[in-house]
């Protein structure tokens, strides 16, 4: 095997490797449930995670359930999310999508891919994080940051539209392993195949990633 070999050859490979290199790979964002990893994953974008959970034990300490977020003042919503950026558009999303889960869906978030999306702030993403984690659900492979510039240098794509990228990741991972690979991919973005300098010379995959500089 080597760069050359097509994507659906190479992930298999891939997907061993950076399971022995990264065992403790899962979701960063520190959460109790459904609800608070819904609630963290809207505020992680365009944020590190490490700056959302630093915000979330208080927040949720404010406001542990959707009602008590829905019915909270948005100004002081606001003001525990400031240091995540886009705190009005956060706010807002979070206390809608708060409202609609309390007082329309009795309070639990729905384990269904189309229900979540029509939350506000919800996009597959967030979805497919919260489907994934807390429900086991593999209705998506999450792309993020991470996901996009690995898949796009370790060839498993040409795309750069995050959707058509989980289209084409989708289509040669096998469903068992949708869940896990976005979760190896982005400790392994965080860790070894950085955005400004990769470390190519300590990576696992060197040998069959086909922009390794050696």
């Amino acid at each position: 095997m080597n760069p050359t070999t097509s994507a659906a050859e190479r992930l298999p490979e891939i997907i061993r490797r950076l399971r022995v290199a990264h065992p403790d790979a899962r979701c960063a964002l520190d959460h109790h449930n459904a609800y608070e990893l819904l609630v963290a994953t809207i505020l992680s974008a365009q944020c590190t995670d490490e700056r959302v959970n630093k915000v979330t034990p208080d927040l949720f300490a404010s406001y542990p359930t959707p009602k008590d977020m829905a019915d909270g003042q948005r100004e002081d919503i606001e003001e525990a999310i400031r240091s995540t950026g886009f705190f009005r558009n956060k706010a807002k999303h979070i206390q809608e999508a708060s409202q609609i889960i309390a007082y329309d869906l009795g309070g639990e978030v729905p384990a269904d891919m189309e229900q979540l999306t029509q939350l506000p702030g919800v996009a597959r993403k967030t979805a497919n994080v919260v489907l994934g984690v807390c429900y086991g659900i593999a209705d998506g492979i999450v792309v993020d940051t991470h996901v996009k510039r690995l898949s796009n240098r370790l060839g498993l794509t040409e795309k750069d539209n995050p959707e058509k990228i989980e289209q084409d990741l989708m289509a040669i991972t096998p469903r068992e392993d949708w869940i896990d690979l976005s979760h190896l991919l982005i400790f392994h973005g965080r860790r070894v195949c950085a955005a400004r300098k990769p470390d190519c010379a300590n990576c696992t995959l060197n040998d069959i990633c086909p922009s390794a500089e050696m």
